[in-house]
């Protein structure tokens, strides 16, 4: 099945860079529909993970030298929001935000407990629009990417919100005023409060995560009948709680960088082939000089002997 990307550029709604568009390797649906709380006007939010030409990974092959001269600009992340297909669904239309990362900046950010990467790893696969082979090896590999890092990262977004739930501030999104003015508090700020907190606990008990396991409390809270100072109230004490649950969790404290890594080396090489020329591997380089030292070591005691 081709890409969401691959079929808005076909209908000319989108222009991505080339690479985009014909190496887009995972693409899921993220946001209030993944969360299991959507509505009838929920945004269609979709993240994707593409793989570039091999020159803006490792841009030496350009003739680039790092820190030299004029720095070409890196691709990161294609964007492109309210982009509205009307012949989606039949006719009956759809707008799309789109983001598809670097497959680099995406293993990053997923490293870095970013709560938003993570969360795309973790769609149920009524979710999931595309994708490829590699697609599957970042899925299978996903809980790779978590260490206690995520509690602190995750109640930095979850205190972010619950902020912003009381901000009275005009918002770019006019559906946003909306439901300050139907509620007096912007409810989604307050659902995502409640959901960042759950799913931390869920990564810090059992190393997983279950977007839609708390989707009946988040659908009453989207529907304003908690009010927000329950809001805070319930934050406070998942606070409270998951403190202590960092502690004891089994989970290590930092991500295993050089495993997380390797499955990137594998990704990028099942794209392009063979990357030995490209890429060093300090602990393989190691082990061979281990392995030489002791031939020499070994011949020196022969040649040695009467």
């Amino acid at each position: 099945m081709s890409s969401v990307v691959e079929q808005l550029t076909q209908k000319g709604l989108i222009r991505p860079p080339a690479f985009v568009v014909s190496n887009t390797v995972y693409e899921t649906i993220t946001g209030s529909y993944s969360y299991g709380v959507s509505t009838d006007t929920s945004d269609f939010d979709t993240v994707g993970v593409c793989i570039p030409t091999k020159e803006v990974i490792f841009p030496h092959l350009a003739g680039e030298v790092f820190g030299f001269g004029r720095q070409k600009k890196r691709f990161r992340v294609y964007e492109a929001h309210h982009v509205k297909d009307p012949s989606a669904q039949g006719g009956a239309g759809r707008e799309y935000d789109l983001n598809v990362y670097n497959i680099v900046d995406f293993f990053h950010l997923c490293m870095e407990g970013n709560a938003n990467m993570l969360d795309t790893l973790f769609t149920s696969t009524e979710c999931v629009l595309s994708c490829t082979k590699i697609g599957n090896m970042i899925r299978d590999g996903r809980k790779t990417f978590l260490s206690k890092k995520v509690w602190h990262t995750y109640k930095g977004y979850a205190y972010g919100q619950l902020h912003e739930m009381d901000s009275k501030k005009p918002q770019p999104d006019s559906k946003r005023d909306k439901l300050r003015q139907q509620y007096g508090f912007d409810v989604k700020f307050a659902y995502n409060v409640v959901r960042l907190m759950d799913e931390v606990e869920q990564i810090l008990t059992v190393g997983d995560i279950d977007l839609r396991r708390n989707a009946e409390q988040l659908k009453s809270i989207r529907r304003g009948e908690i009010p927000p100072e329950d809001i805070r109230r319930i934050f406070d004490e998942k606070e409270r709680d998951l403190e202590k649950l960092y502690h004891s969790s089994p989970l290590p404290y930092s991500p295993d960088e050089p495993k997380i890594k390797q499955l990137l080396i594998d990704c990028l090489e099942e794209h392009y082939g063979d990357l030995s020329s490209r890429v060093v591997n300090p602990d393989a380089m190691s082990t061979a000089f281990r392995e030489i030292a002791a031939v020499v070591h070994k011949h020196e005691r022969l040649v040695s002997q009467p």
